[in-house]
């Protein structure tokens, strides 16, 4: 790929997360989703084997699906109200639906299936745009709309990736797919608290992208893929490893890294709202 269609690319991703961030209307932000997503199909591709090709299938039928289901729920909305606008998402059928569209774009349960798969059959550095960048959209449209969404589909669905998260990563040795599953898991504490307080929501994704961030960039820069090759790096560039492996555990929220922050300020706000069980089973 030449370096003015990569520009081209690179400037219709962030052309198209801008413009559903900014937009108050389904069609532009639909479009902007749209957009965004054909423009990482040549990234995804990009490394001319049989895995990215399947990637990049892969993740276009799961985005396309998505795109279809966030189209429906908007139409039937507009039936019912008359109204293009986000902020008027009304009707229960429409919200339901928009807000599983919303979880299978970033990858969240029941709908993730795709995501593990798609990180690794793609670059450390595509990896990286997917779990981060890829996910400021439709986060943003489900901030939106959060007032509308039924807290207990949000709830069900942020435990669920919780514990899919957490129980997928442990059997990995595969560093892509490990922070697939930890993309899981943050995303499920995200969505559980989407319902009760959407800017605690907010801080913690972008806790997340700002730790994730520097670890797929030292994956890359060290070339590590495997957790094989992490333990042998040691030797070579043991400031690297350390940072990664803190990072790590930042990331799964232990204390006393920024990790756990965000963590215990959704703990806290699950508490005060009376939902103490929900608070044990996130822990």
């Amino acid at each position: 790929i030449t370096p003015a269609s990569m520009t081209i690319v690179f400037l219709s991703i962030t052309i198209g997360t801008i413009m559903t961030m900014s937009s108050s209307n389904w069609l532009m932000a639909w479009i902007g989703l749209e957009l965004n997503m054909l423009a990482i199909l040549p990234i995804i591709s990009k490394p001319k084997t049989t895995r990215a090709s399947e990637a990049t299938t892969k993740y276009f039928l799961t985005q396309a699906i998505a795109s279809a289901m966030m189209l429906l729920s908007s139409t039937i909305n507009v039936w019912q109200t008359g109204n293009w606008n986000i902020l008027e998402l009304k009707n229960k059928f429409s919200t339901t639906i928009m807000a599983l569209s919303l979880m299978m774009k970033m990858g969240a349960a029941p709908i993730h299936f795709w995501l593990p798969e798609v990180l690794q059959g793609t670059t450390l550095q595509t990896a990286l745009l997917i779990t981060t960048w890829q996910k400021i959209a439709p986060i943003t449209l489900m901030y939106m709309i959060s007032n509308n969404i039924q807290p207990t589909i949000l709830v069900s669905a942020g435990i669920l990736s919780m514990i899919i998260g957490g129980l997928g990563g442990i059997n990995q040795t595969q560093l892509r797919k490990m922070m697939a599953y930890s993309s899981i898991n943050n995303l499920g504490w995200t969505i559980t608290i989407m319902a009760f307080s959407p800017n605690m929501a907010l801080m913690n994704i972008c806790t997340y992208i700002i730790m994730t961030t520097p670890i797929f960039l030292m994956m890359t820069n060290m070339s590590t893929k495997t957790l094989q090759n992490l333990s042998t790096t040691w030797t070579t560039s043991m400031t690297m490893t350390l940072s990664i492996a803190l990072l790590m555990l930042s990331t799964s929220g232990l204390p006393p890294f920024t990790g756990f922050m965000p963590k215990m300020l959704i703990l806290n706000e699950l508490i005060s709202q009376k939902l103490t069980t929900l608070a044990t089973l996130a822990i």
